[in-house]
């Protein structure tokens, strides 16, 4: 299934900061074609590699990696 990068925004770790040690997570507001969205965690350097960014269409494969459409 297809899905529409919504927004990007920096995990949140309460009121104490990311652990010593942890990658950057990040939240990923996703739509998909039906226009239900879902809020999905992952780390930002994934995204960073794979040069995903808000507006970009995205999918998952069978063991839910992260892919850009091109």
């Amino acid at each position: 299934m297809k899905y529409i990068v919504k927004k990007i925004q920096e995990a949140d770790f309460g009121c104490e900061e990311r652990p010593e040690g942890v990658q950057l997570q990040v939240v990923l507001r996703l739509r998909d074609e039906a226009g239900q969205e879902i809020d999905m965690e992952m780390a930002d350097a994934e995204l960073l590699a794979k040069d995903i960014n808000e507006g970009d269409g995205v999918f998952f494969d069978k063991d839910n990696e992260i892919f850009k459409e091109l």
